[in-house]
């Protein structure tokens, strides 16, 4: 059986994922192509329950050691139980965020170096990397206008400064330069059926392979 595809989406908040992923799901099946819809942190039971302490607000302060190695918990869990078996099916797996938010996050957010979120992800990716990554860009002020026109109340990372988001996107952007054949980067302040196009043409490449 040939192994199936994994697909990820990366952005900071406000930036479109949720509608965009349920686009391409929509695409891929119309290909005859078995898909697996999954997010970061989340997708299991234990990644969820990680999750949730994660976003909770009213959690007690954690460092940004901590943050990290709970992303790779849930992601351990992640890849495991879920991410490894779908691809070993054949299944195509499209993942609201994956390794590259680490980087993003806890990387270019909190400071922390990336030689050591390197060694997490060796640890427990193995070899795993992405087939394709679609970066939905577009600047900070105009994302996080979007994210709280549309959310309730914010969550603990939602709840971070504009300064936050601004160094998140930056590393974002230079590993998508860092890694051209493998990221997208789209720009999401246009209409978003445009923003589709783009996607479908790049996946639409990646089935014919």
């Amino acid at each position: 059986m040939k192994r199936g595809k994994l697909i990820t989406f990366e952005g900071i908040e406000g930036v479109g994922k949720s509608t965009q992923l349920a686009f391409t799901r929509q695409h891929l099946e119309r290909h005859q192509i078995s898909v697996c819809l999954t997010r970061e942190p989340g997708g299991t039971s234990v990644s969820e329950r990680i999750r949730a302490i994660l976003l909770d607000r009213q959690e007690p302060a954690m460092t940004a050691m901590t943050e990290l190695l709970l992303m790779f918990a849930a992601r351990n869990e992640h890849c495991a139980r879920v991410i490894f078996p779908a691809l070993d099916a054949g299944t195509w797996v499209i993942s609201d965020r994956f390794n590259d938010a680490s980087y993003a996050y806890q990387g270019g957010g909190r400071g922390l170096p990336a030689e050591s979120i390197a060694i997490l992800e060796r640890l427990v990716l193995q070899n795993l990397r992405p087939d394709l990554t679609f970066l939905l860009d577009a600047p900070v002020e105009v994302a996080l206008g979007r994210a709280a026109a549309r959310r309730g109340e914010p969550d603990r990372f939602e709840s971070e400064r504009a300064d936050f988001f601004t160094r998140a996107r930056a590393a974002y952007l230079a590993r998508a330069r860092a890694e051209p054949m493998r990221f997208r980067i789209l720009d999401a302040t246009r209409a978003i059926d445009i923003v589709a196009c783009d996607i479908n043409a790049a996946l639409d490449e990646l089935v014919a392979k």
